[in-house]
């Protein structure tokens, strides 16, 4: 009796160990995969505000037909953004609960992008996180 005692306090203790420490490492290394995705698929609409507002010299209405189709991925689940007429892009993923948002800025004529990121665990540096 106390042997299948021993057996079923071990099983618990493993099954702890493993939703403590190894499904949030999984977890955490899927929201870096999905801000990854998020971020690179912003690339293409960056380049069509930036050419925009470059060419007009401001960012006032420099996305006004910049469109970026949601996409469901079998691994992350569904990756969203919306293009606002600034050239801001904000994109998520609920499955991961991460969300980014990608700024310009126009000075000298030319456009620059920052990138902030939530939570900052799942960022890469180049969006806030910490690598």
């Amino acid at each position: 009796m106390r042997a299948a005692l021993l057996v079923i306090a071990g099983l618990a203790l493993a099954g702890f160990v493993a939703v403590s420490f190894v499904l949030p490492g999984m977890a955490g290394s899927e929201a870096k995969e999905a801000a990854q995705a998020l971020i690179a698929v912003a690339d293409a609409p960056k380049q069509q505000i930036a050419a925009a507002a470059e060419k007009a010299g401001n960012l006032a209405g420099a996305a006004n037909n910049v469109k970026v189709t949601s996409r469901v991925d079998p691994k992350l689940g569904e990756l969203k953004w919306i293009v606002e007429l600034n050239g801001a892009i904000r994109g998520w993923n609920e499955k991961n609960a991460i969300e980014i948002s990608v700024t310009p800025k126009l000075e000298g004529g030319k456009v620059s992008w920052a990138c902030r990121g939530y939570p900052n665990a799942s960022m890469p540096a180049s969006c806030g996180g910490r690598g």
